[in-house]
């Protein structure tokens, strides 16, 4: 089944759906505990091929490895998004297997183990979660 975003500057034609081959990769991660107001978010790699049907080069695709700044969410901490003395979130909050975008400085690096592959992931604060978009090639 191949699926076409409909908006961004640069759409992706994806064989399979992002949110399911990111979450089929990470597998189990009920063990995995995050902390206060940390999210944990699989990193979105391109695909190969455009929706016009121009290919992205390796390199290319490879610097979303490093550069990504498009993300699923898939762990919150239990004080994600609850207000405090310093943060009023007016009430906005991300869920589990939304599309964030966020600053690369702001998150952390790491890989989580799936039962197949390494996942890249990114750790950040709820405060650093900049935009929630529909789709992750909604930006670039």
């Amino acid at each position: 089944m191949s699926s076409v975003s409909n908006r961004g500057v640069l759409r992706m034609s994806h064989e399979d759906d992002p949110r399911e081959k990111l979450t089929s990769q990470l597998g189990d991660i009920s063990e995995i505990e995050i902390f206060n107001n940390q999210i944990l978010v699989a990193l979105y790699e391109r695909p190969e091929k455009t929706a016009a049907g121009l290919f992205l080069p390796d390199k290319t695709r490879q610097e979303d490895q490093y550069q990504g700044k498009v993300g699923l969410v898939v762990k919150k901490g239990p004080l994600a998004f609850e207000n405090d003395a310093r943060n009023d979130f007016q009430g906005q909050t991300v869920e589990i297997g939304d599309w964030i975008v966020f600053r690369v400085q702001d998150a952390w690096p790491l890989a989580v183990n799936g039962p197949k592959e390494q996942v890249k992931c990114r750790m950040m604060e709820d405060v650093h979660v900049r935009l929630r978009i529909s789709s992750p090639d909604d930006v670039y």
